[in-house]
């Protein structure tokens, strides 16, 4: 089918099984264009809990995005577009990893990033996201704490705090490869543009940046600014969301290379399969939702 006809039978598909449609801010353009909710991996995840007509939820993003809403919601079904869409961050770490360091500091406090599997959740204490990780561990005063998987989100938190913390070495490739000369060369050619970057990027370039923010910190800051031109430091679709969104603001890609290969997988004809067929369902023991559920509770519930 021709792309037209392509959108037009998802619409229908949507509407006759009652699904609903969310896409990361880094999917294909034609994704993002069809998808009922844009957001990260958490506001998606939070808002569809909210729909309580929608029995099925197609995520067009990461296979631990789509665990993360299943883990929230457990009462839907929820299908990903393709099962091999993966995450090098969330796989970077694994569980007896995890074990093996909490047996090494027995005290200390488990903090994952929602970018994690569900089975680093469950084995965590609190959950946080990119926006709010400072905070969540500001909260824990007093306390050792392990922060997982992100290395380099991590040792953001702890610049920020001041603080040692115990840290992984995972990685998410896309931000890990922004380098303070791709910062400095941003300089040279958007002279007045503000620079800002995903707190996933190593420290050396979150310094050397006007802003550190998630992507829903990067839309709110271009909602708000007075500024009109950014340099974006994050994976190359997030470019078309800005751009689509504020048209008559200017936003330049700190790498155009910037790319996640797993968000990438995810297409419009897999998507129409997913709803034609609804596979691949994820699937989650009973245990295993709830002992992940409990950090994620706590952390929508601060």
């Amino acid at each position: 089918m021709r792309t037209q006809e392509l959108k037009e039978e998802i619409a229908r598909l949507k509407a006759e099984k009652k699904a609903v449609i969310l896409a990361h801010n880094y999917q294909l353009p034609l994704v993002q264009d069809v998808a009922d909710f844009l957001g990260d991996s958490l506001e998606l995840a939070k808002r569809v809990r909210k729909l309580r007509d929608r029995k099925i939820i197609v995520f067009c993003g990461v296979y631990f995005m789509a665990e993360t809403a299943r883990i929230i919601n457990p009462d839907k079904k929820v299908i990903i577009p393709d099962r091999e869409a993966g995450c090098a961050l969330a796989e970077g770490l694994r569980p007896e990893e995890l074990v093996r360091l909490k047996q090494q500091h027995p005290e200390a406090k488990v903090v994952c990033y929602v970018n994690s599997s569900a089975e680093i959740k469950a084995l965590s204490d609190y959950c946080c996201t990119s926006a709010n990780a400072v905070e969540v561990v500001e909260g824990l005063r007093g306390e050792e704490i392990i922060f997982v998987p992100d290395i380099n989100l991590g040792r953001f938190v702890a610049w920020r705090l001041k603080r040692k913390i115990v840290l992984p070495a995972s990685n998410c490739y896309v931000h890990h490869r922004f380098l303070l000369r791709d910062v400095q060369k941003a300089r040279r050619l958007y002279p007045r543009a503000k620079i800002v970057v995903h707190p996933e990027s190593p420290l050396e370039v979150i310094e050397a940046s006007d802003y550190a923010l998630s992507t829903s910190g990067m839309l709110k800051l271009a909602a708000e600014s007075s500024e009109g031109e950014f340099v974006i430091g994050t994976e190359i679709s997030m470019l078309y969301r800005l751009r689509k969104e504020f048209p008559r603001k200017k936003f330049y890609a700190l790498k155009p290379g910037a790319i996640c290969e797993g968000m990438k997988k995810i297409t419009l004809a897999k998507l129409y399969e997913a709803l034609t067929l609804l596979k691949e369902e994820v699937r989650l023991k009973p245990v295993l939702i709830e002992r992940a559920r409990r950090p994620l509770e706590r952390m929508l519930e601060s």
